[in-house]
């Protein structure tokens, strides 16, 4: 009877933990088929704005509008002009009709009735609701499409002519949805119950026609989910109903594989299996002595394991036995452990950008608040005429541009050991020492910068060929002792370093831009003498300056 129950407890254990996983695999998977549904509805939104604007830009084409004034319009030219505009638009169907919704260009030649016919549904509503636009999914030729069309007016509020584009929602447009998503998505006509057609997939052939007959199964059932067995793994299924143009509605379907969702929890599962197997066989071995000494412990086990599955990895195990019993429970408190230190290293990513400060946060045993002194060497860089060039281009192209520049300079200062310590806007203020303390910080800090004053003239070279005006920077270089460590609050912390020798680094990095320096990086005496190869680095004496803030002048020198 002991056994018997000690079987039953292990068992129930493990169905527990293996339920609850499996009910968080499906849960997590179907979160991230319902952020699909949303991708696949935004992707549809921007790709019907994207065609509206594109109809826009036509309907001031003074080509269209030149022939459309004419006592008989041109076809022949109207179609020409048109097809001009499918590359242009990535739109592959593009049709121009008259007033009174007859056709009178396309830029696939003719078009029959029953095409025509979506576009015809959606000009009259748009002519009903006086809509700038009109727009929904339809079919031509049996593929679906989705449309867009848009009034051309001569003059405001008479409507000339009516554009239509349309954009097919094929295997292409599915697999964009899957490179975004990490779904499978397959689009189902079930307009006939008996024979569905698969209008496009990321799957293989059969694998769809099996989603395609769910799919009409899924019409009488209104399952919003389901699991779905396809090539030898289960797929959590989410169904989707799209409206047609007076049509019946085309089923998407999203799917992700339960397997990938459960591989964690199944390592889990076949520990504890292993682990129930040895206490049952223990058992087995020793029933007479495990009658009186050993339920205690195996309800002290199985209580622990449904602590674990619930996710509560601080508490321990106390079995104080030197038999199998006892090895498992400091097994399972080793586990806990394991699974508790993952969590706080995930923490501690969370609240840390930089490797390096995280492996400092780790050794000292926390991210709490607070620093301590040390010798670091502060390297300050500004993008100059920054604003001028803001004022000139595009926020697009600015920002590219930017991101660029910073990711050339972020890494010739990781070549040489530095961190980020923060981008501020245009401006970067790296550290050389800290976290983790370097003896030739200095050295590496101006290794860095002429590293950056190199990388910069490759920038400048790929700008050149594109046309664009070059980027000049200034490096601002100091050596002093400062507070390091953690700042901010309990809940968002941020290392970095604070004293006086960090605003000297920043003031001379300002240096940089007086023409009588002709330098475009300036370093402090403090710097040049914690150099341990100074025979390395070339500099020149630029004098004392007075920095603000500070009472005592600087000795400044040139780099380079």
């Amino acid at each position: 009877m002991l056994l018997g129950l000690l079987f039953a407890a292990l068992a129930t254990t493990y169905l527990l933990v293996s339920h609850r996983n499996e009910l968080n695999a499906r849960e997590h998977a179907e979160a991230s088929l319902e952020l699909g549904a949303r991708v696949f509805d935004e992707a549809a939104r921007q790709r019907i704005d994207y065609l509206a604007s594109s109809a826009s830009v036509m309907t001031g084409d003074y080509a269209i509008k030149q022939v459309l004034g004419s006592e008989h319009p041109d076809s022949r030219t109207l179609s020409s002009t048109l097809q001009s505009y499918v590359t242009r638009v990535g739109a592959p169907v593009i049709v121009l009709f008259d007033p009174d919704r007859l056709m009178l260009a396309s830029s696939q030649g003719g078009m029959d009735d029953e095409n025509r016919g979506p576009f015809d549904y959606l000009i009259r509503l748009a002519a009903k609701d006086d809509m700038p636009r009109a727009s929904g999914f339809s079919y031509l030729s049996r593929q679906l499409h989705v449309l867009v069309v848009v009034p051309l007016y001569a003059p405001y509020p008479n409507i000339a002519a009516w554009f239509g584009l349309a954009f097919p929602i094929d295997r292409t447009f599915a697999q964009k949805i899957k490179d975004t998503t990490q779904l499978e998505v397959t689009f189902v006509s079930t307009e006939d119950s008996v024979h569905p057609r698969v209008l496009a997939t990321t799957l293989s052939a059969s694998a769809g026609d099996i989603v395609a007959r769910a799919a009409i199964a899924n019409l009488t059932t209104h399952s919003r989910t389901q699991i779905l067995d396809l090539s030898g793994d289960r797929y959590v299924t989410l169904f989707k109903s799209q409206e047609m143009l007076g049509e019946d509605a085309v089923t998407v379907v999203l799917q992700r594989p339960l397997s990938p969702e459960l591989a964690a929890a199944t390592e889990l599962e076949n520990y504890l299996l292993l682990v129930s197997l040895a206490a049952l066989a223990a058992a087995t071995l020793l029933a007479l002595w495990i009658a009186r000494g050993v339920s205690q412990p195996v309800q002290q086990l199985a209580a622990h394991t449904q602590i674990i599955a619930r996710g509560d990895y601080t508490a321990r195990l106390t079995l104080d036995r030197v038999d199998e019993l006892g090895q498992l429970g400091a097994a399972m408190n080793q586990m806990s452990a394991g699974l508790a230190e993952r969590d706080r290293v995930r923490d501690l990513l969370d609240k840390n950008v930089s490797p390096e400060v995280a492996a400092q946060l780790m050794r000292d045993g926390g991210a709490a608040l607070g620093g301590e002194e040390r010798e670091v060497t502060i390297l300050f860089a500004d993008l100059r005429g920054f604003t001028t060039l803001s004022e000139k281009l595009p926020p697009r192209e600015l920002l590219a541009l930017l991101n660029r520049y910073l990711d050339r300079m972020s890494a010739a200062i990781e070549a040489h050991g530095g961190v980020i310590d923060k981008f501020i806007g245009d401006a970067i203020m790296a550290l050389f020492g800290a976290p983790v303390a370097q003896g030739d910080a200095a050295d590496r800090a101006l290794a860095a910068a002429l590293a950056m004053e190199h990388a910069l003239v490759a920038l400048n070279a790929e700008l050149a060929a594109e046309d664009r005006p070059p980027l000049a920077i200034g490096i601002g270089v100091n050596t002093a002792r400062v507070v390091a460590g953690n700042i901010g609050s309990h809940r968002r912390l941020n290392y970095s370093v604070i004293g006086d020798g960090v605003n000297v680094a920043a003031r001379l990095q300002s240096e940089t831009r007086k023409p009588e320096h002709r330098t475009n990086i300036i370093t402090s005496s403090a710097t040049l003498v914690a150099l341990r190869d100074a025979k390395k680095i070339s500099s020149r004496p630029l004098g004392p300056v007075q920095v603000k803030g500070r009472a005592e002048p600087v000795e400044i020198f040139a780099v380079g």
